[in-house]
C-alpha cells in the first residue's frame, strides 16, 4: 500500500516517539454515563465544538434515559490540566441519543442538531454555550421514531442545510424487532423553513450516515451503513445520488452491495489520491475501503492492520463490535492514526465481552499499529461514541469516549517528541459559514497535495465541528488553499506551522487569514 501523500509536508525523519494520554476523568464536574435499556443499546453519542468562542472545545454528551449534558471547557492555557464545568444554558432532554453540531441558520454561531428516541430537535445557538429549541420555528418535523444517524450538507441555492436522519428499529412493529427496520428522511429546506420530509426506503437500520463528495465531482451523495442484525437478509450498506428526487445507487451505477453489521463510518485520504477512503465499524471486521482513484472502491488488504476483527487484550476469541471510529494524527508526525471505539451491544454471546479501544497508529509504510495500552486508552467499558479533539490548544488531539452503563472518559494527550502541527478552519460570509462540502489542500516543499473534506455526520452519532487538525512532522512552513462547496479555487496561501488559524473566503480567489486565539 501506498504510504500517506502527506509525508511529503515533512521536512525531516518521522517523530516516532510513543503515543501517550494521561486519564483527565477528574477534568469533569460529575460522572456521566449513558444508560438505559434495549432503546439504548445503540447511540451513545457526543457533538464537540466551541460554543463560547474561546477555541476551547465544548462537549455534549448524550445520556439515553439520563438527561445529555453539556460541558463547558474551562481549561486555562495550551498545555495545561483540563478543566470543565456544567453547561446551564441549554434545554434539559434526556432519551438523547447523540448529537451534530453545525451552524444551520448560518449566523456564525454553531447550533446542534439532537437525535433522540422520539422526538428529534434543532437547538438554536444563542452564543456563550445557551440554545433554544428552534425546531418548531424551522418547521423541522422531529418525528417519533428511534434516531441513530445524521449528515448534512447545503445544496445549491438552499438558505438552510439539507438533514440526513437515519432510524434503527419501529418500536410500533408487532412483528419487530427482527426485519423490522424503519425508514430514514431526508429534510430539505424551502426558503427559511423545512418542507415535509422525503422518506427514503427501504430502511436497513442505520448506525451512521455520511454526506461526501467521494468522486470529487462537486456533489455530495448520502452513504448509510446499516445493522444486519435486525435486517437480516435482502439489505445492504446504501448510496442515494443528491439529485431533484433522491435515488438509490444499485448493480446498474456499478454500486458493489456490501452486507454488514454496519456501525461508523470514518472518512479520511489514507491512501494519497485526493479522494476520501473508508473505514465502516462493524460486528467483526472494521472494514477499509480505499478509493479506486474513479467512481468505487477496493477493499484494503488485511495486511493494512485496521481491520481489528478480534480483542486484542485477554484470551476471548470472539469477534469484536466496533461503533464510532475516527481518523486524526495523534503524534503529529504527518501520519493519520485510527481511533476506534468499542463494546458489546450489551450481552451478545455471539461477540466479545471485554472488548478495548484501538487506537492504531500509521507507519511510515502505510499499515497501522496497535499501540492503545501503550497510550493507556484500551478500556474495556462498552463504549459507543468518541471524539479526538485539542481541548487545551496545545497542537496535540486529547480524547472523549461516551460509554453505555460506565462513566465518560477523557484524555490528555502527553505524547512527547510530537511533530509540529496546523489546524485550519475555512470560513466565508453567507450561507454555510462553516463551508461543510468545502476542501482543504497542503502543499508541502516538493508540491505534492494533501486533501481534505469538511463534512458533518458519519461517526456513529456522534459530530464535531472544529478546525481541522494537520501532522506536519518536521515541516515549519506550508501552503494551503481552499476548494470552495460551490467549485471556486481559492489562491495558495503560505502558513508557519504550530498555530490554529480560520482562511476566510476573499473576492478574486483571496484568502484572509487570521489566528485563532
Amino acid at each position: 500500500m501506498k504510504a500517506a501523500m502527506i509525508l511529503a509536508l515533512m521536512a525531516g525523519p518521522a517523530f516516532a516517539g510513543e503515543v501517550r494520554f494521561v486519564d483527565a476523568r477528574a477534568a469533569l464536574p460529575v460522572e456521566h454515563v449513558y444508560s438505559g435499556g434495549w432503546e439504548h443499546f445503540v447511540g451513545g453519542g457526543l457533538a464537540v465544538f466551541d460554543c463560547n468562542d474561546d477555541a476551547r472545545p465544548e462537549i455534549y454528551a448524550a445520556g439515553g434515559t439520563a438527561p445529555a449534558r453539556l460541558f463547558v471547557n474551562r481549561t486555562e492555557s495550551p498545555g495545561s490540566a483540563l478543566e470543565f464545568e456544567l453547561g446551564e444554558g441549554v434545554p434539559e432532554l434526556s432519551g438523547v441519543t447523540g448529537a451534530y453540531p453545525l451552524d444551520i441558520d448560518s449566523d456564525g454561531i454553531l447550533d446542534l442538531a439532537v437525535l433522540r428516541v422520539g422526538t428529534n430537535i434543532l437547538l438554536h445557538g444563542q452564543g456563550d454555550c445557551h440554545f433554544e429549541d428552534a425546531t418548531a420555528a424551522l418547521g423541522f418535523d422531529g418525528g417519533a421514531r428511534w434516531s441513530t444517524a445524521f449528515s448534512a450538507t447545503w445544496e445549491p441555492g438552499n438558505t438552510l442545510p439539507t438533514l440526513a436522519i437515519g432510524n434503527y428499529v419501529d418500536r410500533d412493529d408487532p412483528e419487530g424487532p427482527f426485519e423490522a427496520c424503519d425508514v430514514n428522511e431526508l429534510h430539505r429546506p424551502e426558503g427559511e423553513r423545512y418542507r415535509p420530509p422525503r422518506i427514503l426506503e427501504p430502511g436497513f437500520c442505520a448506525l451512521s450516515m455520511l454526506f461526501s463528495d467521494w468522486t470529487r465531482s462537486g456533489r455530495q451523495d448520502l452513504r448509510v451503513s446499516n445493522d444486519r442484525h435486525y435486517y437480516v437478509r435482502g439489505g445492504s450498506e446504501q448510496m442515494w445520488r443528491m439529485d431533484e428526487e433522491p435515488r438509490l445507487l444499485g448493480d446498474a451505477d456499478g454500486w458493489e452491495k456490501i452486507s454488514i453489521w454496519g456501525m461508523g463510518i470514518a472518512s479520511r485520504d489514507i491512501s494519497g489520491d485526493g479522494r476520501p477512503d473508508l473505514v465502516l465499524t462493524s460486528m467483526a471486521d472494521q472494514l477499509t475501503l480505499l478509493s479506486d482513484g474513479e467512481s468505487g472502491y477496493r477493499l484494503a488488504p488485511y495486511t493494512i492492520g485496521t481491520f481489528a476483527q478480534r480483542p486484542h487484550l485477554g484470551d476471548d476469541g470472539r469477534p469484536s463490535t466496533g461503533w464510532t471510529a475516527q481518523f486524526g494524527d495523534v503524534n503529529n508526525d504527518g501520519r493519520d492514526d485510527l481511533f476506534i471505539a468499542k463494546g458489546n451491544v450489551d450481552q451478545m454471546p455471539s461477540n466479545a465481552i471485554n472488548d478495548p479501544n484501538n487506537l492504531l497508529i500509521q507507519q511510515a509504510d502505510g499499515t497501522f499499529a496497535e499501540r492503545s495500552v501503550e497510550a493507556g486508552v484500551a478500556t474495556l467499558d462498552r463504549s459507543r461514541g468518541a471524539a479526538l479533539a485539542d481541548f487545551d490548544g496545545d497542537g496535540r488531539l486529547d480524547l472523549a469516549v461516551v460509554n453505555r452503563r460506565a462513566p465518560m472518559e477523557l484524555y490528555r494527550n502527553a505524547t512527547e517528541a510530537a511533530g509540529n502541527w496546523l489546524q485550519i478552519r475555512p470560513r466565508q460570509d453567507g450561507v454555510n459559514g462553516f463551508a461543510i462540502g468545502a476542501w482543504v489542500e497542503l502543499r508541502g516543499a516538493d508540491g505534492a497535495i494533501v486533501a481534505r473534506e469538511l463534512t458533518s455526520g458519519g461517526g456513529h452519532v456522534s459530530g464535531r465541528s472544529l478546525p481541522e487538525h494537520f501532522g506536519l512532522g518536521a515541516a515549519e512552513e506550508v501552503e494551503a488553499r481552499v476548494i470552495w462547496p460551490d467549485g471556486a479555487v481559492s489562491d495558495w496561501q503560505k502558513i508557519h506551522a504550530n498555530c490554529s488559524v480560520e482562511l476566510w473566503r476573499g473576492q478574486d480567489g483571496g484568502l484572509d487569514m487570521s489566528v485563532i486565539e
